[in-house]
């Protein structure tokens, strides 16, 4: 019979093994979301252009983006890259380069339908003020979308945390990575796969409930 035993689980495991992937993990999840948001709200106002010219490319890449599993493209910018620049690039930045490509598609989709959704008269009296498309964008229609759409870009960031776990593929240090290394050193390669799921489990419920309670306030304000 299987027997778990979790008792090697300390403070120290945590602190030689754990941390620093949960650190890069936690930096990976930032930096994705934040790099995401701002790429992907370029690429939402090229497909509003109504502009041939900046509506085609931009929906080609998102859809593209968006019909790819992660782990390949991960995968292909890591293998690919060293070969066109000369030189390699390391896990770490490819995986975040990574993430931010890919998830730009995703955030691209979620600020256009924000956009869609504030109401045509908050265009029209922008234009009535004599604003420009981008005032019009910049001071009226993307603070309203913003906040509309927080609650989606939070759940979308925790989707984007479980993902992370994919850059074991490169080998870049992440959460898993630091439990699959405790492992090996302790020979106790199952307990700390369990322990993994766990912690994923926590981090991500409890950004759940975070997104409930602002789903409600953003409720409020409306």
């Amino acid at each position: 019979m299987l027997s778990l035993d979790i008792s090697f689980y300390n403070w120290d495991l945590f602190t030689n093994y754990i941390l620093k992937g949960l650190v890069f993990s936690v930096q990976l999840t930032v930096l994705a979301t934040i790099g995401g948001i701002v790429f992907g709200t370029f690429l939402a106002l090229m497909r509003l252009s109504g502009k041939p010219l900046l509506v085609y490319p931009a929906t080609f890449y998102v859809n593209t983006m968006r019909a790819i599993p992660l782990v390949m493209v991960i995968l292909w910018f890591f293998l690919l890259m060293p070969m066109l620049i000369g030189r390699p690039i390391g896990a770490d930045l490819s995986a975040i380069i990574t993430f931010i490509a890919f998830e730009a598609a995703f955030f691209s989709e979620i600020v256009r339908a924000g956009i869609q959704s504030i109401p045509r008269g908050q265009i029209y009296a922008g234009e009535a003020l004599g604003m420009t498309y981008g005032q019009n964008m910049r001071l009226v229609i993307l603070p309203q979308a913003f906040r509309n759409m927080l609650p989606i870009f939070m759940t979308q960031t925790i989707v984007l945390f479980q993902d992370t776990s994919l850059v074991y593929a490169i080998g870049a240090y992440d959460l898993l990575k630091g439990f699959e290394i405790a492992g090996k050193n302790f020979g106790r390669p199952i307990e700390t796969y369990i322990l993994a799921a766990l912690t994923y489990f926590i981090i991500c419920f409890s950004l759940s409930k975070a997104v409930r309670l602002i789903q409600a306030k953003v409720a409020i304000i409306r």
